[in-house]
This record gives C-alpha cells, structure tokens and sequence, in this order.
C-alpha cells in the first residue's frame, strides 16, 4: 500500500502455495548461512526478501558460525508427516508443536522406520549439531529420555539422547509449572540437544538421517531444526592468566567449583591479571552466603562454549543466587552457562538464575557465551556490549536492556549494545529494552540502547522483540522469525511504571510470523501508556523504516491504546492473515505513512483499517 494512494488500495490475492513460502523461507535465520556458505537456501531466501521491496533486509539477523536447516525441508520416509501452520488456518488459541516450531513446521516421527533426511549444505563439514526436538512428557511430569539415532549418508553413525525433562510446562498450574495434572495449559514443547558427531566430520554433501528405529522407544520425536557447524580446537590459555583449576576448581564435575573459581578471580582481580577456565564442565552449586559469583572489573575466558561449561544444579542451597555478576571493567568470553532448571523459579527449586547480570559505569564486554535453560541475561549499567553470544530455552527474556528497578548510577541502562547474538526458545522477550521509572517513580529514564543484527528464533512466550520505553532506542537489521504466542514486535512502554518511549528507530527488520495464540496479539504491534500509568500524558513515539512484516497470523501491523505518534515509510506487509495494517478504536494521536507496501492480501482483507479516524489522524 503506497499510502500516496490511500483513496485507490489495490489487494493483491494469492494463492495458498504462495503465501505458505512467505510465512516460511527456509535460510533466512539472519544472514547466517550466506555467511558459512549455505548456498541454494540462503540464495533464494535472499530473492524472497529482496522482492519483499525492503531495501537492505537480506541484511538482517546474526551472523553464525552455525547453518540452521529446517526438517520440514527435508526427505521424510517411512511415512513421517510434516506438521504446520498453513495460510488460512484459524489463529491458534493454544500452545501447539507447530506454533513453537520455527517456521510453524516440523517432521513428526511417531513409527518404527519414519526418518527425516537433510542435506549438509554449508560448504564445510560438520562435527557438532544441535538437534531442537520434543517428545512426550511423563504422565505425572518430569520428562522422559529418549535415544533417536543419526545416520550419515545411510550408515549408522551414534545414537542422540532426547529428553523432555526440561521442557513441558504447564501456564497456570495450581501446584508448579511441571505439573501435568494441574490444570495447566502446556506449552514449551522443544528443547536443543548439543551433539559432538562421534567419528569422521560430515563432510559437504553428505546426507544427515534422524531415524526412529526399534531402540528409540519414545512415542514420537518432533523434530523442527538441525543446526551444523564445525567447531574448532578448543582455545588456549593466555600468557599470564590465572588457571582456576590451579586454586581448586574441578573440571571433571566432581565436586563443586564455586569458591575456586571466586578465589581466583578475586586474586586475579588484586594482581590485575586475567583468568583461564580450561576446558571442563564445573559445578557451581556452593555459594558464600546470598553471593553469585562476581566477575567484576576482570577478564575472564573459558576454551569456547562448546569447550568450557559454568553448570548449576537447583535447588540452591538456602535459596540463593546463582546468576554470574558483570561489573565496570569485565571481560567474560568464550564459555556456556547451563543448568538443570525445569521452570522459570529463580532462587527457588524449579528454576536457574540470569544467565549474566550485567552492571556498573565503566562499561563492560561479553563475547561468545551461549547460555542454556538460565532466566534473563540481565543487562544495565553505562557502555557494555554483549555480541557473538547464544541463549536457548531459557525460562526468561534472552537479553535484556533495562535500567533495572531502583535508581543507581551503576545501573543507569545507558549506551548498551547487543550485536550479532542468536536467541531461540526464549521463555520471554528474545530481545527486549525496559525502562522503568521504579516504585517511587524516580528512576531517571534509560537511553541509548542498540539492538542490532540479532536474531530471535521461536520464542515460545512473549515477543521477539519489545521496546518498553526508553530514549535514542536503535532496533535495527534483526531477524524474527515464528513467534508463538504474541508479536514478532511489541513497542511501548512496560506497566503502570514504565517510562515512556521518547523516541524509538526500527529499522531494516525481518519479522517473520507473529500474533500467536495469545489472543489479542498480532505481527507486529505498536501500543501505549495505558491511563492510569505514571506518565498518562506521555506519547509513545516510534519511526520504523525499510522492515519486511511477512505471514502474521493476525493483523501484519496493529495499533491500539493511547497517544501514539507513528512514522512508517518504505515498510512491507506480506501476506497477514487479516488486515495489513489495523488501528483499533480508541486510538489516539497521529500517523505519518509513506511509500509502505500491503500484499498477499487473502480474500475479504483490507490493507488498511483506521478504526479511529476522528481521533488517530493519518498523514502522508
């Protein structure tokens, strides 16, 4: 829709084979695999978005040392089933496999002899995969394990564990978030499994099978992605450095690692030396009081996240944290943080702490951590970066900016950039920014926040990303895609004491899908203070330039509440279940859209619905 044109709306209807491939563009996790060399996928994912007429989009996501392929993509035998989200469908009401898939889609292995086959295209060979797979959960909760075997170009290479012991929760159960029998909605289906390919890489070319065969005992295996890479030799220790196992720590997972690894960064911290976690896996359960371990103001770097593993095991003694604290001067590289959470309960049984909690003045780095089944990766302060990263099936947000809840100069939320970081299964906002004025209203307003490059995969609660006040807010060149409950974006603010958005750029967005089974959700949606929050006068204000919306399963762009001031110019609006852009009733403020596309419209829609004309006034 050329909104130069808004008397004369043309709607172009297309097929439904046409508008399936718009909701689901295989390669398109980022610019990724063009990257790592994913050919014939990532080219024609490329065409796709360049054709979407968003200038620059081909541009989006993270860049990965992984290639993602989808197993709906790939050879089913045996007769496996693909399952998916078709255009058309009915807006789900409820959590299902195909929902947290991403892409809607998966394969479904539910007989002896069903396989699904992909190719590894990546233009190098492969000793590592992450297979993102569900099966059933225990009648009474818990999860099961589960053996699927990997077979590469027909022969048998290794079997794969697959559990369900950290996935499978239940929204509102009366007892815990694990509990079946509860009356519960369930919903977090998958999970990742790391794999090390036992013998030779598999070279460029080759066939990857995951097969169900007669040991693999579970009543199915969804199977939605296969990530590959080949991961190099493991990193080594720096000249000077402080080895924790030196001071104690045990990398075979014996015993407890926690004061060790404090011990050394705290001498490490007064000879202003740096840190060396060797390869290993730690346990980190044991802490001095109510103190995480805190890395501020020293470097410290692990072998590489597939090398080097910082691991909790709830529940904590007496309820403590376990997050790991990053302050003024940090450098934290190169490791994983894992743990065996079941639900989103910090400090309680059920659940891990933040993945990193991030602080101070000075600023601070974090590069190439990947964190598992952790809450938030928790990040304020003044001029920190966080960038190269991983978070997967987390219990909360996968990084979040924000100027925490209280005044503090260490925790302002000011100049904080996340770059170039992949989030897939978050239990939250895969990216988000939060300013919040606090209980008292005093805390001063965050700014400067840069969200860039990024990609945010099948968050199976929340957005992909959220802006939730703020000031000089950046979003720009990320990659959405399959959100299963609410919007690929959501802008505005966060409660009643949130700050208001002074002013938002988002810009050179992919967002992929969105307006899920949470009801009043849609691809992307742009809201407001509601009245009897703390600033009832304040605007929400936001420009959002050259981004592709593509196969909502609602409304491609909505707009509700409140005192909005919105620029949309040379956006796109690709095949939305309904309108293309909606304004609810009640609306108020002003819009100004130019050169914005609307098509693929479906039959009886409309590319733009002002519900509030007299109150919500559109300009070119």
């Amino acid at each position: 829709m050329h909104h130069r044109r808004v008397r004369r709306l043309s709607i172009w209807v297309a097929g439904v084979a046409l508008l399936g491939a718009l909701i689901d563009l295989p390669g398109t996790e980022g610019h990724a695999e063009a990257a790592a060399g994913a050919g014939s996928e990532a080219e024609a994912a490329a065409e796709a978005l360049a054709a979407a007429g968003a200038e620059g989009a081909a541009e989006a996501g993270a860049r990965t040392p992984f290639v993602t392929v989808e197993a709906e993509s790939g050879t089913l035998g045996g007769g496996a089933k693909v399952h998916a989200i078709k255009p058309g469908d009915p807006a789900p009401t409820k959590a299902t496999p195909e929902t947290e898939a991403s892409g809607y889609a998966y394969a479904e292995l539910d007989r002896t002899g069903q396989s699904v086959a992909v190719v590894n295209k990546t233009g190098k060979q492969a000793n590592t995969l992450v297979v993102r797979a569900s099966i059933p959960d225990a009648p009474q909760g818990g999860g099961i394990d589960a053996s699927l075997n990997l077979y590469v170009d027909g022969t048998y290479r290794q079997a794969i564990t697959i559990s369900s012991k950290q996935a499978w929760n239940y929204r509102h159960a009366a007892t815990n978030a694990d509990d079946p029998n509860a009356g519960g909605a369930a919903y977090r289906f998958y999970n990742e499994f790391p794999v090390r390919v036992e013998g030779a890489p598999i070279p460029d070319g080759s066939t990857i099978t995951l097969k169900k065969d007669a040991a693999n005992t579970a009543a199915y295996y969804d199977v939605d992605s296969l990530d590959l890479e080949n991961v190099g030799d493991a990193r080594t220790r720096p000249k000077g450095s402080l080895s924790v196992v030196d001071y104690g720590a045990d990398p075979t997972f014996g015993k407890d690692s926690t004061v060790a690894i404090q011990k050394t960064v705290d001498t490490a911290r007064a000879q202003g030396t740096s840190v060396w976690i060797p390869k290993g896996k730690y346990l980190t359960n044991s802490f001095d009081g109510a103190a995480p371990l805190d890395f501020t103001g020293v470097t410290v770097r692990g072998a590489g996240m597939w090398y080097t593993t910082i691991y909790r095991r709830p529940p904590l003694p007496a309820r403590q944290r376990s997050q790991i604290l990053v302050g003024s001067g940090t450098r934290l590289s190169d490791l994983q943080i894992d743990a065996n959470a079941i639900y989103r309960d910090v400090r309680g049984p059920g659940g891990s702490d933040y993945g990193i909690n991030a602080s101070g003045a000075k600023g601070w780095l974090v590069e190439r951590i990947w964190t598992r089944h952790t809450d938030a990766n928790w990040l304020s302060g003044t001029g920190g970066t966080i960038r190269d990263s991983r978070t997967a099936d987390s219990y909360g947000d996968g990084f979040n900016i924000n100027n925490s809840n209280t005044p503090s100069p260490d925790k302002r939320g000011d100049d904080i950039t996340v770059q170039n970081n992949f989030a897939r299964n978050t239990g939250d906002d895969s990216f988000a920014v939060y300013s919040d004025s606090g209980t008292h209203g005093d805390n001063g307003q965050l700014s400067g926040a840069r969200v860039l490059n990024n990609t945010a995969i099948a968050p199976w609660w929340a957005n992909g990303l959220r802006i939730a006040g703020g000031k000089d807010i950046q979003f720009r060149n990320n990659l959405v895609k399959s959100v299963s409950s609410n919007s690929t974006l959501e802008v505005g603010v966060f409660g009643d004491s949130g700050h208001p958005l002074e002013s938002a750029t988002v810009s050179g967005n992919v967002l992929l899908g969105g307006g899920g089974w949470n009801g009043l959700r849609h691809g992307v949606q742009i809201g407001s203070p509601s009245p009897t929050s703390n600033f009832p006068d304040a605007f929400t204000n936001v420009t959002m330039t050259d981004n592709v919306m593509r196969g909502a399963l609602r409304a491609g762009l909505f707009i509700t509440r409140k005192n909005v001031k919105v620029t949309l110019r040379n956006n796109t609006v690709d095949g939305p279940a309904n309108q293309g852009i909606w304004v609810t009733s009640g609306v108020t403020g002003t819009g100004t859209f130019s050169g914005n596309t609307v098509r693929n419209l479906l039959p009886g829609q409309v590319e733009l619905q002002n519900d509030s004309k007299d109150t919500f006034k559109i300009t070119e």
